[in-house]
């Protein structure tokens, strides 16, 4: 499955200027979501991070691995639009500055999945090099309300 930016509009919530991914290369549903941001100099985060020295800053490097990681759960037909929430991240490393004009090409794994809860794995390559990495924890609170046991 391949989805362009009108497309990813269509299965998650983040809306610009907070989306990060632009483009989904390949997605399996449950198994892994692969795509990339393309950077240009006009990104708002550029003009504030800093003016001197631009850069992604490492939590938004974050925020694309994990939405694009969430592809791969949202893709699933019974989740599509559905809010995905970050709970918990590990294992972060921020190796390469990330500049504009470049692109970042973000490739995710789900770990596991089970009752609303994923356990991801992603990393963001520039120009060839291991820019970012981490894994994280992700949740689909409409999934997990359904086991909730009621007291």
């Amino acid at each position: 499955m391949i989805l362009d930016k009108k497309k990813i509009l269509e299965y998650q919530q983040n809306r610009d200027p907070y989306l990060m991914i632009d483009h989904v290369d390949d997605v399996v549903p449950e198994k892994y979501a692969n795509g990339y941001k393309n950077l240009n100099e006009n990104e708002w985060f550029f003009k504030v991070h800093w003016a001197s020295d631009p850069n992604m800053p490492a939590m938004l490097q974050t925020e694309a691995m994990v939405q694009m990681a969430a592809m791969a759960l949202l893709t699933i037909p019974e989740h599509k639009g559905k809010v995905v929430y970050l709970t918990s991240a590990s294992k972060l490393q921020f190796k390469k500055k990330i500049t504009p004009n470049t692109k970042l090409n973000i490739e995710t794994k789900i770990i596991n999945f089970k009752r609303g809860v994923a356990n991801c794995s992603a990393k963001g390559i520039v120009e060839n090099q291991i820019a970012c990495y981490g894994e994280f924890t992700i949740i689909l609170p409409d999934v997990i309300d359904k086991f909730k046991i009621e007291k």
